[in-house]
C-alpha cells in the first residue's frame, strides 16, 4: 500500500495528479508550437485574419536559421508580414465556411483545388553538401541508368487520351536518393517542359511513356522552368500541382462522381 500523507491522500494519488498536470501542459505546449506555419488563419468568407485567444493562442515568434547560408525565417508571421494577396479564379458554391470552390478558368493553371500550389523559395533544393539536388542526368557522369532498366530517353510520350504529346529528351534525377524525379519532354511545338516521373508509366516494348494525368493537348499549358541545369522549389511546386490536378480537372468526366 502507498503511504498515506494526509487523510485519504496518498503518494499514488499525487503521482497521478502530477502526471495529468504534466500531460495537460504538454498538450497545450504542442498545440501552441504546431501553430507556427500557416497562422494566423484567415476567415473563409471575409479573408480577415483571425485572432485566436486563450491558452491555445499563438506561440511567441521563433527564428530559425536556414542551411547553406539562406538566411533566417521567423514563424509565426505577424498580421502584416509575409501575407501575399491571393486572387483565386474560382467562386464559392455557398456562403458558409469550407464551401467548395467552383473553378471559373483553367484550374490547372489557376491553381485551384488539387492543382493548388505554394509560393516556395525561388532556389533549387540542395543536398547535404549544398549542391543542387535535382539535375539532368546528361550533366552527371557518375550516374547512369542500369542496363536492366529501361532508359526512356527518346521514347514517345502519350497523354491520357492516348495521343502523342512529345518525346523524352532527358531525365532529371535526384542525386541524393538516386531516383528519377522528372522527364524532360520536348513538345511538337519545340517547347520543352518537365513532367513528374510518378505520373508516368514506361512501356519498354513500345518505347513509350504513358502519362495519364493530362491529355496531350494540355501538355502545351504545362509550366516551364527557367534554367537548363537546375529546377527551383518554386518551379517544382507548380509542375507537381499542374499534373497532379489533372487527375480531377483534365477531363469533365473526372470531376463527376465515380461509381
Amino acid at each position: 500500500m502507498s503511504p498515506v500523507l494526509a487523510g485519504t491522500i496518498d503518494v499514488a494519488q499525487l503521482c497521478m495528479i502530477a502526471f495529468f498536470l504534466f500531460f495537460f501542459g504538454l498538450v497545450i505546449y504542442l498545440r501552441r508550437e504546431d501553430r507556427r506555419e500557416g497562422y494566423p488563419l484567415e476567415d473563409d468568407i471575409t479573408g480577415r485574419l483571425e485572432t485566436p485567444g486563450g491558452v491555445l493562442s499563438l506561440a511567441s515568434p521563433k527564428t530559425f536559421k536556414l542551411a547553406h547560408g539562406h538566411g533566417t525565417v521567423t514563424v509565426p508571421v505577424g498580421p502584416k508580414q509575409g501575407r501575399e494577396p491571393v486572387a483565386i479564379a474560382a467562386r464559392r458554391t455557398g456562403r458558409f465556411p469550407g464551401a467548395p470552390l467552383d473553378p471559373t478558368g483553367n484550374p490547372l493553371v489557376d491553381g485551384v483545388g488539387p492543382a493548388s500550389f505554394a509560393n516556395r523559395a525561388k532556389r533549387p533544393d540542395l543536398d547535404y553538401e549544398g549542391h543542387p539536388r535535382i539535375v539532368p542526368i546528361s550533366r552527371m557522369n557518375e550516374i547512369y541508368i542500369a542496363r536492366e532498366d529501361a532508359d526512356p530517353r527518346g521514347y514517345t510520350v502519350y497523354g491520357a487520351d492516348h495521343e502523342i504529346a512529345g518525346k523524352v529528351t532527358d531525365l532529371w534525377i535526384d542525386r541524393a536518393d538516386r531516383l528519377i524525379r522528372y522527364l524532360q519532354v520536348e513538345l511538337p511545338s519545340g517547347r520543352s517542359i518537365t513532367v513528374p516521373f510518378n505520373v508516368s508509366t514506361v512501356v519498354r516494348r513500345r518505347k513509350a511513356v504513358n502519362v495519364d494525368a493530362v491529355t496531350a493537348a494540355q501538355f502545351n499549358d504545362a509550366p516551364a522552368i527557367g534554367g537548363t541545369d537546375v529546377i527551383t522549389l518554386y518551379e517544382e511546386e507548380r509542375v507537381q500541382a499542374y499534373f497532379g490536378g489533372g487527375y480531377l480537372y483534365a477531363t469533365p468526366e473526372r470531376t463527376e462522381a465515380q461509381w
